[in-house]
């Protein structure tokens, strides 16, 4: 267990928790939306914003985990409008963690300073742009603006983390870059006969948990 006290311990029941219900949501991702599968998928993000004002943890990270877990709840819905209020919330928690990385950090000059970080800058700036062009060209007119705020969020997240000495915070933040870019490429790129269509549902959400994960137990172990 990552926290002292064994099984027993409120922090790890919490963690354990989590785990459960990340588990119980993969395996009811192909059911039909129901109360259980949503309660399932917003339990657990929102158990990890738990577990982090048990630890007594940043604000900042309560309130991004917490608005991932209200943007999981829509998500976990059917319907345009529940897609377009988990994408608000996702944004506003894309802010938030922008802001808590830069406060918690050691400021933007530490990218200069440390080749590899511009290197991991520049390839996330690559990745988001080559996105956003091929994202514009299948999405209409009313979606290009949001899609391009969107990255550019996604973006600012991305760089702020590198100013942060935590492995699992900046492996957390490209887990979820990635799993966002499934995301994007599942519902608007494919097909909609796209066999592929399966194992990337399964993959956004494992990398999406994961990244949540990692960048919760990067602040309260690291």
């Amino acid at each position: 267990m990552p926290f002292p006290g064994g099984i027993d311990a409120n922090a790890n029941a919490t963690l354990v928790f989590s785990l459960a219900a990340a588990v119980i949501y993969a395996f009811s991702l192909d059911m039909p939306p129901r109360l259980s599968r949503s309660a399932a998928r917003t339990l657990a993000v929102a158990m990890l914003a738990v577990l982090v004002v048990q630890q007594g943890g940043p604000w900042l990270l309560v309130a991004a985990l917490g608005v991932s877990a209200v943007g999981d709840a829509l998500l976990s819905r059917d319907g345009e409008k529940a897609f377009l209020g988990g994408t608000a919330s996702f944004l506003a928690a894309h802010v938030l963690y922008v802001v808590l990385f830069l406060r918690a950090g050691g400021g933007l000059g530490l990218l200069l300073a440390e080749p590899w970080r511009a290197a991991i800058v520049l390839a996330m700036a690559v990745s988001v742009l080559a996105m956003v062009f091929a994202l514009r060209r299948r999405v209409g007119p009313a979606l290009r603006l949001p899609i391009g705020v969107h990255a550019g969020a996604l973006l600012a997240m991305g760089i702020g983390a590198l100013t942060l000495n935590s492995v699992g915070v900046i492996g957390g933040i490209v887990l979820l870059m990635l799993s966002d870019g499934l995301l994007a490429s599942e519902r608007f790129l494919l097909p909609a006969i796209s066999p592929h269509r399966v194992w990337m549902r399964y993959a956004v959400w494992a990398l999406y948990y994961v990244g949540q994960l990692a960048i919760t137990l990067g602040f309260l172990l690291g």
